[in-house]
């Protein structure tokens, strides 16, 4: 039988049976790369998004860096926080440690915050920024609320700034209200809290905020306002001053009192609600009274100048800031300053365009007070220190003090008459002679004749030397008109050679400066006191103070006595009245006075125991205090002619 042909399969065989690895393989790989596809198809928005990004971002940091660098091209030099205008702060002192004010300006000394009580920098935290420690340097909740409240308003009513942003405001910014501005002080306040901690941020605060009243720091402001330095504020205190930092006019305890106390009383509501203070202590500091101090003198520019000459001298090798205590004493400059106006006008002479300054010193050289003219405004050449003039006849002393050194006394007898010695013949004022009279009345009314004769006979050397060991700065004639006192002097050149008939007869070192450091606390300078050596005898320093006395007490400066104090001082007028002066001492200060004109013409027959010595007169009745003991007038001759004479 014949075989039967096969009938073809139509099932597939199995891949292993087709002997197709390969094949499967490609299948395999063909359904990968289309589930690849897919998925690449489905990420692509994704990627192409982050592409996008990416090059925005990229966009983004190049056009922050270069706003950045806009913003920070023009930012102030942060190297010297302390210091603007680049160079050194000096910070002037009073001898009491007050803070000196110029033109109405005073920086006070910078106080740490551990010479503080607490409640001074914590009334300041409480209405300026009570989160103080606990942001980094911006407060974006506080920012946040006032652009909130400003929008409702339509007008800039509250502000966000920090503590650390108004410093970079107050030390590097100006007031501008535009968008640079603020950007520029927030970077500033990122740099600062980055550089400093928080202790010292808020320090430099302190030191550096506007209080109003020309007060610039805490320190100056307490002196300002309350007499006193901020180390010793109460709480009402603290918080009035704290209140002032948002509007300083406004809230001005002197010429808004009612204002102020209601802002004080907020700022410790808000203390107590900060926990700062208790409640049973806010209640205390509410019902305690703040006292406001009489204001203090707030303008001695010409002492100011001279003080800063010296500390440029003596810290001239030293960079850094300095703390400068003086011997400036306000009351005494308060009473040169008012002195001098009440005495201009009690004159009753034609002072119109004549010139005045004054200086008083203690009895060590120290100066308290300086007048280097009538209006600074005007001129800020000081005469006190500058200005070289005759001094006339106020250089006798020095002639009779010599004489007394070698054996004559008050009473010794000298003739009063027309001298002449060579060429030189000078005479009396108004040409009046009195003959034989004591030294005592030839000082007291000051005759030319007279003195002429004590220095011919005690010799011109001696005189010379004994004015130079007194104290005299610059050169002597060797001529007989040493006795009238033709050698130019300064007023505070003639005061350091009075200073001996007041300290009992030792040569001082004039000063303004007592001490220097730097704000770090580092000692630049100290006085080492003045004494320099003992310039004459004190029998005869004493025998004549008691002739200078009778000068005032009866002779051509009796415009010059002060009720209770024993005056001892002396006239001086240069020829034809180009210069006034009265040099003297009393209660431990030592004082000049000195008139004229700034062309050295003559004035209108003023003569020093007018204008001068009233001038003198009022600023020492004001500068010294009351007297504690009467009248003393042992010394008054009782036969002497009362009519006033020349000097």
């Amino acid at each position: 039988m014949a075989a039967r042909k096969r009938k073809k399969s139509t099932k597939r065989k199995p891949a292993a049976k087709r002997g197709g690895g390969a094949y499967a393989r490609r299948r395999r790989t063909g359904a990968s790369r289309r589930k690849r596809k897919r998925a690449a198809n489905r990420f692509e928005p994704f990627a192409r998004a982050a592409t996008e990004l990416g090059v925005f971002a990229f966009t983004a940091l190049i056009g922050l860096a270069a706003l950045f660098a806009y913003f920070a091209s023009d930012l102030p030099d942060t190297a010297g926080l302390w210091r603007e205008g680049g160079g050194p702060r000096v910070t002037l002192l009073a001898a009491d440690g007050a803070p000196i004010m110029l033109q109405g300006v005073a920086q006070g000394a910078p106080l740490r915050l551990s010479q503080l009580p607490d409640h001074v920098p914590e009334a300041v935290m409480a209405v300026e920024d009570r989160n103080f420690y606990h942001h980094f340097g911006a407060n974006p909740v506080s920012i946040i609320r006032a652009l909130i409240v400003n929008a409702n308003e339509g007008a800039v009513r509250q502000g966000g700034s920090t503590i650390t942003q108004q410093l970079a405001k107050n030390v590097f910014l100006s007031s501008d209200q535009t968008m640079k501005r603020k950007i520029q002080e927030l970077m500033l306040a990122f740099w600062l809290e980055q550089k400093f901690t928080k202790d010292e941020i808020l320090t430099l605060y302190l030191n550096r905020v506007y209080f109003g009243a020309g007060a610039y720091g805490v320190d100056a402001a307490s002196y300002r306002y309350f007499g006193k330095s901020a180390r010793y504020v109460s709480v009402g205190e603290a918080a009035v001053l704290a209140g002032l930092l948002k509007a300083p006019s406004r809230y001005s305890p002197t010429s808004n009192p009612e204002d102020s106390g209601k802002r004080g009383r907020l700022v410790i509501e808000q203390m107590v609600s900060a926990r700062f203070l208790s409640r049973a202590e806010a209640d205390a500091a509410i019902a305690a009274p703040v006292l406001l101090a009489a204001p203090r003198f707030e303008a001695a520019p010409y002492f100011v100048d001279h003080a800063l000459k010296q500390v440029r001298a003596l810290t001239a090798d030293v960079d850094a800031d300095f703390i400068v205590r003086t011997t400036f004493d306000p009351r005494v400059q308060a009473a040169a300053e008012t002195g001098l106006i009440a005495g201009m006008a009690m004159a009753g002479e034609n002072l119109g365009g004549v010139e005045a300054a004054a200086i008083i010193i203690d009895s060590e050289g120290a100066v308290r007070g300086m007048i280097g003219g009538r209006d600074y405004a005007k001129s800020q050449y000081n005469r006190a220190t500058q200005a070289k003039r005759q001094p006339g006849s106020a250089f006798k002393p020095f002639v009779y003090l010599a004489g007394l050194m070698r054996g004559e006394t008050p009473d010794s007898q000298v003739l009063d008459a027309p001298i002449e010695i060579g060429a030189y013949t000078p005479g009396n004022y108004k040409d009046k002679y009195y003959g034989e009279v004591s030294l005592r009345e030839a000082l007291a009314r000051s005759l030319n004749s007279a003195a002429l004769r004590v220095q011919e006979r005690t010799g011109r050397a001696f005189v010379r030397e004994t004015a130079r060991r007194m104290g005299w700065a610059g050169a002597l004639t060797s001529g007989p008109s040493l006795a009238l006192g033709v050698d130019a002097v300064s007023p505070l050149e003639l005061a350091v050679a009075y200073a001996p008939f007041a300290n009992g007869g030792f040569r001082v070192e004039p000063h303004v400066i007592e001490r220097i450091e730097t704000v770090d606390g580092d000692l630049v300078y100290q006085r080492k006191g003045s004494i320099v050596e003992e310039a004459a005898p004190a029998s005869a320093i004493a025998e004549t103070n008691d002739m200078m006395a009778s000068v005032v007490a009866w002779g051509t400066g009796r415009a010059a006595g002060i009720p209770g104090y024993r005056v001892a001082g002396k006239t001086g007028t240069s020829q034809e009245s180009r210069d006034a002066w009265f040099a003297g001492h009393a209660g431990g200060l030592v004082g000049v006075v000195w008139i004229g004109r700034d062309d050295n013409k003559p004035m209108d027959n003023i003569t020093g125991g007018h204008a001068p010595a009233v001038i003198w007169r009022e600023i020492f009745s004001r500068a010294l205090p009351p007297p504690t003991y009467a009248p003393q007038r042992d010394d008054v001759d009782p036969i002497a002619a009362i009519l006033h004479a020349g000097g």
